[in-house]
């Protein structure tokens, strides 16, 4: 398959194919994929090339993948964000916090996830704000992000979003907040034992075995105590999350 370029090194019109493209990331032919990026009319050409800037990690590209997050075509916009997020440049931060209102859900998910993969506290703020995003996939890579994230400013936020509904987005707030694991993290995660759905009770288990908090022990006795067999997978989250605790309390003593 080929793509059309309206202009190339030296003005002269060429064919691009993917073997072309392909090839300039083989040989980190940044330059010339810039140009692609920039130049060619031929939308499939242009998001290929915004891919493989991000794959190669190419430093030299943040400033034009900066100017395609307004290009017209979403999937184009979409390939830039992620790859903004790949190659880690916080120059990137400030246009992508502006992309977490794109018309596309596509893109403003790709945009968290970028801004976590960077990692500059200034995303904190407006990606706690994208918490009220309509996606359900947005908001659960939010909630992803900001357990990456690890600011303490998101734990009230994400203890609202165990109030939701939906039982895979409690259970990524209840690993993230595990992640932050504050004080007041670790006593929600202990309410989550108590939550209707299996995946968010084994979730909060694992977390407060990853926590190592002496003061769960009690409430994780309790919740053994209480599920009486009902759920196999439960229970032995709970006993390896006791036996986790117990054995890094030893090593205390």
């Amino acid at each position: 398959m080929e793509f059309e370029i309206s202009a190339w090194k030296g003005g002269i019109v060429r064919m691009v194919s993917i073997s072309d493209l392909e090839k300039m990331r083989d040989k980190r032919d940044i330059p010339n994929l810039i140009k692609v990026l920039d130049v060619t009319e031929d939308k499939k050409a242009r998001e290929k090339a915004a891919y493989i800037l991000g794959d190669i990690r190419a430093e030299e590209a943040v400033k034009p993948l900066i100017s395609v997050l307004k290009d017209d075509h979403w999937p184009i916009r979409k390939a830039a964000t992620l790859s903004l997020g790949r190659i880690g440049d916080k120059r990137a931060v400030e246009p992508l916090i502006k992309v977490l209102g794109d018309d596309y859900w596509h893109v403003r998910e790709t945009a968290v996830l970028a801004l976590g993969a960077i990692g500059d506290k200034r995303a904190v703020e407006p990606i706690i704000m994208a918490l009220k995003d309509g996606s359900l996939n947005v908001k659960c890579e939010v909630v992803d992000a900001l357990g990456v994230l690890g600011d303490k400013r998101a734990l009230e936020p994400l203890m609202d979003i165990l109030k939701e509904e939906d039982y895979i987005l409690r259970a990524c707030t209840v690993t993230s907040l595990g992640k932050i694991g504050d004080n007041l993290a670790v006593k929600v995660l202990l309410n989550s034992l108590e939550d209707e759905n299996f995946f968010v009770r084994v979730n909060a288990a694992n977390v407060l075995a990853t926590i190592g908090d002496e003061t769960a022990l009690p409430t994780l006795q309790e919740a053994l105590d209480n599920s009486k067999g009902e759920s196999h997978e439960f229970e032995r989250a709970l006993k390896e999350a006791m036996n986790k605790i117990s054995a890094r309390k030893k090593k205390k003593a």
